[in-house]
């Protein structure tokens, strides 16, 4: 039986809006950079992002840490309190200056419970989680390096969504991108420096320009 070569595509959709009149939040900002919460720390809260981006990281028994999530505006985090988690199972880091709202967990289960539209908003949520986990995990096992890496820079960068291109993200680290990508990173390097020769990224004084064109690669059989 032959082989079906799957691809998986870069896209983005906006997330709705919440409607948070009546419901009891903090209201807390960031500095590009600092700790939001840590892998361990108590998990009695659910998060929403309202300008901004974080990073979600783990570290194992043995040191080695990991980033299993980039997560953009209108985004929750940390709802596995509602699953029983009673420890984070992340650390949390804003990548750039951004706002959050804080939801305490018993207040969070309660509007779920007695209002049905913030409760559609946020199963939209974990359903787009969900298939952003396995469309990560089919481009881990399928495509190359190159393509991972491209995708990569199109997700952070949003891409789909309506909003001026080229989209300008904020200063990464080749490191931090080999972390997200699953390779090393003179691979980055390499294949940052072949982007950049085509015309797909621009780096500036800002950071790095992500063009939609960059979608070819991905694209590319």
């Amino acid at each position: 039986m032959a082989t079906r070569r799957v691809r998986t595509v870069a896209r983005s959709t906006v997330p709705p809006t919440v409607d948070w009149r009546g419901i009891d939040t903090r209201r807390v900002e960031h500095e590009g950079g600092s700790g939001i919460f840590a892998q361990g720390d108590a998990a009695n809260s659910v998060m929403y992002i309202e300008r901004g981006s974080v990073r979600l990281s783990v570290v194992s028994p043995a040191g080695k840490e990991a980033v299993v999530a980039v997560l953009g505006p209108r985004t929750f985090f940390g709802e596995g309190c509602l699953a029983g988690q009673s420890a984070r199972m992340a650390t949390a880091t804003a990548m750039t200056a951004c706002t959050t709202l804080v939801v305490d967990k018993h207040e969070m289960v309660r509007q779920l419970h007695e209002r049905p539209a913030f409760s559609d908003r946020f199963l939209v949520h974990m359903l787009a989680r969900n298939i952003r986990v396995e469309e990560d995990l089919v481009d881990q096992l399928f495509n190359s390096s190159e393509k991972r890496l491209a995708r990569t820079l199109l997700l952070l960068a949003r891409y789909g969504e309506a909003q001026p291109a080229p989209m300008l993200l904020p200063r990464l680290s080749q490191e931090l991108l080999a972390e997200m990508v699953g390779t090393t990173r003179s691979r980055v390097n390499f294949f940052m420096n072949k982007f950049r020769k085509l015309g797909f990224i621009d780096y500036d004084g800002a950071g790095l320009k992500v063009h939609g064109s960059l979608l070819s690669i991905v694209l590319h059989e």
